[in-house]
C-alpha cells in the first residue's frame, strides 16, 4: 500500500520521471483482472440460483431470493463504477451459463442433460431487478 500511495502522490504532482511505470501499468492490469473476476463470479452466482429456482421450489426460499438481489446490486454496481464492462459481460454470458449448469447439476442432484443446455433467459432479463423463472418444473 506504501508503494501505491507514493505512485498516487507522484502522479498528483505530475513527476512523472519518478514514476515506476512498469509496476504501475502491471497494477493496472491487476485491478481490471479482478474487476472482471469478480464480474464474472457474480454473474454465475445468479444464474445459479435462477437456474435452480424453478427445480428446487421448495428451496427457493428469501435466502435465495436475496442472494439473487445481492448479486444483480454488485453486478450493476460493477458495470455503474465501469461501464466498460458490459462488453465483457455479454462475451461471457454463455460460458458464465455453463459454470452455473455444472453447479446447479452438482447441487440439485439432477443430470445434467435435465436442465437446459443454453440459457433460456437474456441477459437483459437476468440482471433486471425483481425477474424470476415462474415455470417450476420437477
Amino acid at each position: 500500500m506504501q508503494w501505491i500511495a507514493v505512485t498516487v502522490e507522484r502522479l498528483r504532482h505530475q513527476n512523472f520521471e519518478q514514476v515506476d511505470w512498469a509496476n504501475l501499468i502491471e497494477e493496472i492490469e491487476d485491478i481490471g483482472k479482478r474487476e472482471r473476476r469478480s464480474l464474472k463470479s457474480n454473474l454465475i452466482v445468479l444464474l445459479l440460483h435462477l437456474l435452480k429456482w424453478p427445480y428446487q421450489p421448495t428451496q427457493s426460499t428469501g435466502s435465495w431470493a436475496g442472494s439473487i438481489v445481492e448479486h444483480r446490486r454488485r453486478i450493476e454496481e460493477a458495470l455503474k463504477d465501469s461501464p466498460s464492462l458490459k462488453p465483457y459481460l455479454e462475451q461471457i454470458f454463455a460460458e458464465a451459463y455453463q459454470d452455473a449448469l455444472k453447479q446447479a447439476a452438482a447441487e440439485i442432484m439432477l443430470d445434467i442433460k435435465t436442465l437446459p443446455s443454453e440459457c433460456e433467459f437474456a441477459l437483459t432479463q437476468v440482471i433486471e431487478e425483481g425477474f424470476l423463472p415462474s415455470n417450476r418444473a420437477a
